[in-house]
């Protein structure tokens, strides 16, 4: 993936950062899941007062997705308003692995720029459906 589409794909999470709901923590996150049909979904968190129904905004993305029938990603890009790297949480990061295991994950830092993960990496032993059967 060329290094333009991955400044897009940033940008993308910025603008959803905007739109965060965090009147308790006021940690703000924005997450830009690309499809592989090349098709965008953004996602913020959105916190509430119990904090248990609070979603995180890398799964605000996927349940956007899968609700309008894409089940098939291959990278998303993360921002966090601490201007620091904000890496999923575990259950984001399984969330990921049942639509991307094979995808990587893209932070970003206002000092260091972008990094990039295979979300293998940050998820070494993810669980698959078939673990189950």
């Amino acid at each position: 993936m060329n290094n333009e589409r991955i400044e897009t794909l940033i940008e993308e999470a910025f603008a959803a950062r905007k739109m965060a709901y965090t009147p308790y923590s006021h940690f703000q996150v924005g997450a830009a899941l690309l499809a592989k049909d090349g098709r965008v979904f953004t996602g913020c968190n959105v916190e509430n007062a119990t904090y248990g129904a609070t979603i995180c905004a890398e799964r605000t993305a996927v349940t956007k997705a899968v609700s309008e029938g894409v089940r098939k990603f291959e990278k998303i890009a993360i921002v966090a308003s601490s201007g620091d790297y904000a890496a999923p949480c575990s259950i984001c990061r399984q969330v990921l692995f049942e639509f991307m295991p094979e995808g990587k994950v893209v932070l970003w830092s206002e000092l260091e720029g972008e990094k990039e993960f295979a979300l293998t990496e940050l998820l070494p032993f993810g669980f698959r459906g078939e673990d189950i059967k």
